[in-house]
């Protein structure tokens, strides 16, 4: 086990010349880096920062924000992220119940009202912070609203000194909180300690051939998220350079992947598919190893297949907060039929999986769909001031039960089938919402689907809730005929509802679809029924 200044150390010996980021088009060496992190630790440790403390990175990628992540880890404090889509609720929740002395922002970023979302805060919930650290590149920051008992610090004054000698780094003691990103309770706080941040960077450096010549990768999701700080953290240690993208832009994304002969990034469905259209070229991206992808957008199962097409590998992977991203993924030899799904091999070999009978307890075979519980070295500590939560998630011997349905596969790995929330039970069989909705999408007058379950009459029976292609001339009856053509008599829906959009709400990794609202709406329906 290795602490995050190990990992920093190890980073700076595999990296040759080559730097560790490229941001705004600037090289920023491993050194610089290291440096900068010292810097930012003694100016944390002058506020009143130690051991255990907690320290919230409200920030969009930047240097800044990793400098800051491994100034924590030299503290031994605990770098708690918050999404910057998050609004005034949902910030002064996380720096209430974190109990964050430090606040980092950049309020003068290109849309993000950081400055108008603080001073929505309810006063109380930040009754508990003392200061907040302002970064900016050089533009003119808006006025910060007053927050009682709280100093306002420049990062440049904390960039400003002198180099800390001191290191508390362990790998034992926890290090990064992550929210979870649940719609109808508040967040539980995921927390790591160094030892599975830093392994796991380790371990996806050697297992996804990170370390291997030329690689060079492009960060676009977001560092407050564990799948844009699984890639930096994999990225750093593999001694290759990441070039840093402060928030996602299509046609910056597309000027950066050719410009620097980009060979690996992660993103969802929707990234890709932005990014494929936004040039005509047949092969884009030649440089291209591959890249690995969360599905989010149930229309765009087939980005994988248009991916391969023009020279972009794209491979499935899993991760959760709670074991963090890139836990599994497909080998990029692997037919497209393969790496479209989620799931793939363990990316540790130490890591543990298996499927389990959600009614019954028995654990499953090959092909049988049950609930994925995972363990391995990138697993979390506990949910932060939360036992019960904890208790309920990890097994007595130590798994992480994931809410997740999937299935195990032969050669040892899983593939992943949906959320368990969203698993429908129907004529006694366990069956996954994506089942019927590939079948729903390909009526033509269909853009885009959603199934959930509801009783419907008495039984349990799939409702799909779509967004068609032409209003006016959507025949729900012709939709349903059209499935009870294509899928057994108690997979077809019971319903198929036009809405004008689905309830959403933003997670770290992009718009996440809120099923909960929509099994609400498929009950309202039958009530009406």
């Amino acid at each position: 086990m290795i602490n995050l200044t190990e990992l920093l150390d190890i980073a700076a010996g595999r990296a040759d010349d080559r730097p560790a980021l490229i941001y705004r088009d600037r090289p920023v060496s491993h050194a610089d880096l290291a440096a900068a992190s010292r810097r930012v630790a003694q100016g944390l440790a002058d506020l009143g920062v130690g051991l255990g403390d907690r320290v919230a990175l409200w920030m969009p990628n930047a240097p800044a924000y990793l400098a800051a992540f491994f100034a924590c880890g030299r503290l031994g404090a605990i770098a708690t992220a918050v999404n910057t889509r998050y609004r005034a609720i949902e910030v002064g929740d996380i720096v209430s119940r974190s109990g964050a002395k430090v606040l980092f922002c950049w309020p003068g970023f290109k849309g993000i009202d950081f400055a108008g979302i603080l001073a929505e805060v309810e006063p109380e919930k930040l009754s508990g912070l003392e200061h907040l650290v302002v970064y900016g590149e050089g533009e003119a920051p808006p006025r910060l609203p007053d927050i009682p008992g709280v100093t306002t610090v420049g990062y440049g004054d904390l960039d400003a000194s002198a180099e800390m000698v001191a290191d508390q780094a362990h790998a034992t003691i926890g290090c990064a909180i992550f929210t979870t990103s649940g719609t109808t309770k508040a967040p539980k706080f995921v927390l790591h300690p160094q030892s599975s941040i830093a392994d796991h960077a380790q371990e996806v450096a050697d297992r996804f051939h990170w370390r291997d010549a030329g690689v060079t990768h492009l960060l676009a999701m977001p560092m407050c998220g564990v799948f844009g700080l699984s890639q930096v953290m994999a990225a750093l240690v593999s001694g290759r350079t990441t070039v840093v993208m402060p928030f996602y832009d299509t046609a910056e994304a597309v000027r950066l992947m050719q410009q620097y002969r980009i060979t690996h990034t992660a993103g969802s469905d929707d990234m890709y598919n932005m990014m494929l259209g936004a040039t005509d070229e047949p092969v884009p991206f030649p440089d291209f190893r591959y890249g690995v992808y969360g599905s989010f957008n149930a229309a765009l199962d087939d980005i994988v297949d248009r991916a391969d097409a023009r020279g972009m590998c794209l491979l499935g992977v899993y991760g959760m907060s709670e074991v963090q991203a890139l836990y599994s993924h497909w080998d990029p030899d692997a037919p497209v039929a393969v790496r479209r799904h989620g799931g793939g091999l363990p990316t540790s070999p130490s890591a543990a999986i298996r499927v389990r009978d959600p009614e019954s307890g028995a654990l499953l075979g090959v092909g049988e769909a049950g609930e994925l519980e995972a363990r391995g070295p990138s697993q979390m500590m506990e949910y932060f001031r939360n036992p019960e939560a904890t208790a309920e998630t990890l097994t007595d011997d130590g798994f992480i039960r994931t809410g997740d349905l999937a299935e195990l596969t032969a050669d040892g790995g899983f593939i992943f089938l949906s959320r368990m929330g969203d698993v429908l039970r129907l004529g006694g069989f366990l069956v996954a919402p994506a089942e019927i909705e590939a079948r729903v999408l390909e009526h033509p007058s269909v853009d885009d689907v959603q199934v959930v379950g509801a009783t419907v009459a008495g039984r349990n029976r799939s409702v799909a809730f779509v967004l068609a292609a032409h209003q006016a001339a959507f025949d729900e009856a012709a939709v349903i005929a059209f499935c009870a053509e294509g899928l057994a008599r108690y997979k077809v829906p019971a319903r198929v509802v036009a809405l004008d959009a689905f309830p959403t709400t933003q997670s770290a990794n992009g718009i996440k679809i809120q099923k909960a609202k929509l099994r609400a709406m498929a009950d309202a329906l039958d009530a009406t029924t």
